[in-house]
């Protein structure tokens, strides 16, 4: 039988980011900006699968590719030329650092995908 709890506490809390990311252009109202509207949602979804396949079986792909997709929220304003949009620029930055920071984390201390922190057994 599988185990049912999580490993990384990390991963719940990428899906919810994820999550967020995809409702946060009607939330804080930038729907009407096209290129922020679907970076948000699909760098959300991206982020929101990659976390729930990593709730089921982490594998240290999911924490690169969340680490690549924070770095893409980081930079997708300037890229996609909609910094001048500041609740979505701000949102996007935001989400991508903490995206990213956490991935670190979690590729940082899990000795099963690589862990350079965590101390030896």
């Amino acid at each position: 039988m599988a185990n049912p709890s999580v490993k990384h506490w990390q991963d719940p809390v990428n899906l919810i980011l994820g999550l967020w990311l995809i409702a946060s252009p009607w939330i804080l109202e930038y729907q009407a900006e096209t290129y922020a509207l679907w970076s948000a949602v699909c760098l959300g979804v991206l982020i929101a699968a990659t976390a729930i396949a990593a709730l089921f079986r982490v594998k240290a792909w999911e924490e690169w590719a969340n680490l690549v997709l924070g770095v893409c929220a980081v930079a997708s304003p300037w890229v996609l030329r909609f910094s001048e949009s500041v609740a979505a620029t701000w949102n996007s930055v935001i989400i991508g650092i903490v995206i990213a920071a956490l991935a670190l984390w979690a590729l940082g201390t899990d000795r099963d995908i690589g862990g350079w922190w965590s101390p030896a057994t």
